[in-house]
């Protein structure tokens, strides 16, 4: 038998150990971890909570990741960025990997972010109805889907799409709908619908699945076909790593608002925790992708004009990463 004291030395390294390992996450070790860049879709918002989390609580290290975050610049094609190796995941709206894919890019989906579109037709407080944009002249960013989004949010309500006046606006619905220069807008109910509920309550935000589109998963991580297929373990360790830092989100959101905002200077608090707060429902059930959604999805990308064939589910989706 060891020596009492020997044994208390003993006691206190594992002790010592068991620490360092729950640090880790209980994972694996962190000498071990890869390197992996992941590119947002947009600057950091409420909807990247649950990355920042996943960082901060070293999910990534535990899975056998060092996942370094970055965020798209004005010039920036996140696209391209994956195709060339400059980065190794993208979140991507779920419109742009269609489009990608239809003019060749082998890309892959690997994991939902969102289980919900967030895209709206937003309305001045007089429109209690999509058809009441009717004859309106209603704002777009110009990027396909919005023209989508807004012939099937006003079609779904039973008015006449072509009968809507549009205008390209860019990514200012916000400052478009408070001057009145527009009556509606296609915007993100998580962004700019909770903005303007803060600022000046009264507008209507019509969900465009509350109008006849599926429940599409509207961001999602992605990968080149050619990552997927050569490193599935780096694959399963960036997907593990989110879902375990969403699901961290959606049982602590206060924690993942401080992981957020600790990384991301400058950010409006109160907003994000009013985004954040309005998005949780939309991030359950935590990381899947559902062929039955997905096909139904590619049905509708293609009969609102987004792309010209209906996206093949099986190809353009890998479903094997999700827990």
């Amino acid at each position: 038998m060891l020596p009492r004291l020997m044994r208390l030395r003993l006691l206190g390294i594992l002790a010592l150990l068991g620490a360092l390992l729950a640090g880790c996450g209980g994972g694996k070790a962190t000498s071990q971890a890869r390197s992996a860049t992941l590119i947002l879709d947009f600057t950091p918002n409420a909807i990247h909570a649950g990355i920042y989390l996943a960082r901060a609580r070293g999910y990534d290290r535990a899975e056998g990741v060092r996942l370094n975050v970055v965020a798209p610049s004005a010039s920036s094609d996140s696209i391209k960025l994956l195709e060339t190796g400059r980065v190794t995941f993208a979140i991507l709206d779920i419109h742009d990997l269609a489009i990608a894919r239809e003019r060749g890019a082998n890309i892959v989906g690997v994991m939902a972010i969102v289980q919900r579109p967030l895209a709206a037709v937003i309305a001045a407080p007089g429109a209690n109805d999509p058809r009441a944009l009717e004859h309106q002249l209603v704002g777009v960013t110009g990027v396909p889907s919005d023209t989508a989004v807004l012939r099937s949010t006003v079609a779904g309500a039973g008015g006449d799409p072509g009968k809507v006046r549009t205008i390209t606006i860019g990514f200012n619905a916000v400052a478009a709908l408070l001057s009145g220069r527009v009556a509606g807008a296609t915007a993100f109910w998580n962004d700019e619908g909770v903005t303007l509920q803060r600022r000046r309550p009264g507008f209507h935000v019509f969900r465009v699945d509350a109008y006849g589109a599926p429940s599409y998963p509207e961001l999602v991580l992605c990968a080149t076909a050619g990552t997927v297929k050569r490193d599935p373990k780096l694959v399963r360790g960036v997907v593990g790593a989110l879902e375990r830092g969403y699901s961290a989100t959606l049982s602590d959101p206060a924690a993942a608002e401080r992981a957020l905002e600790s990384r991301v200077p400058g950010l409006d608090r109160a907003l994000v925790a009013a985004q954040l707060s309005a998005e949780l429902p939309a991030l359950q059930p935590v990381g899947q992708l559902s062929p039955l959604t997905l096909r139904r999805w590619a049905r509708w990308e293609t009969r609102f004009g987004i792309v010209s064939r209906p996206p093949d589910p099986a190809s353009t989706f890998d479903l094997s990463f999700a827990r």
